[in-house]
């Protein structure tokens, strides 16, 4: 492992809510100059699910997205928090969105969404031997449910439909351990 170039002098709070934090780091900079850095510090986990049937379909979530602007279409996902079980936040999130209940869970993927200016991490899990049951929205979803072929969401991804940088990679890792392939 190499070292931390990086010293911290002070660590300045900025703004601080439910979801997330953010400071402002006076720091000595790996060339041995003074500078600052911000930092936004994630209170819950990313959870990232792509539930699989026996006839290899999933499910994507459409909604509008506040900072974005824009509609996007992503894997069912949301915060589960830092002193509860990754596999039971995910099990809840996948339940919330989709009403799916899964018997079967493969976590795939462990991943920093935007690991220069955040210290968010995310999981990403398979979930099979799907049993439907009803959603659960919270106040803040307007959600859209569509249920469709994976090799479709998986083609999605290539043509640039889905941006979403955790249902990109946790999609493309899941298409490579279910060995399937786009025709580019």
């Amino acid at each position: 492992m190499e070292q931390n170039p990086w010293k911290t002098n002070k660590i300045n709070p900025i703004y601080e809510n439910p979801w997330i934090k953010v400071e402002q780091h006076d720091v000595i900079n790996p060339a041995g100059n003074e500078g600052i850095y911000g930092k936004v510090h994630f209170k819950n986990r990313a959870m990232g699910i792509i539930p699989i049937d026996k006839d290899m379909n999933t499910w994507l979530i459409g909604q509008f997205r506040y900072t974005l602007k824009e509609y996007a279409w992503e894997i069912p996902m949301g915060g589960g928090p830092m002193n509860e079980d990754k596999l039971e936040s995910a099990k809840r999130e996948l339940k919330e969105e989709t009403g799916l209940i899964a018997e079967k869970w493969t976590e795939i993927m462990k991943i920093h969404t935007s690991n220069s200016v955040t210290d968010e991490v995310g999981f990403v899990y398979l979930a099979e031997d799907l049993t439907q049951g009803d959603t659960e929205f919270e106040e803040t979803e307007v959600l859209k449910i569509k249920k469709l072929p994976f090799i479709e969401v998986l083609e999605m991804v290539m043509n640039g439909e889905i941006t979403d940088g955790i249902s990109i990679a946790g999609i493309l890792k899941a298409a490579r351990i279910l060995k399937l392939e786009y025709d580019y």
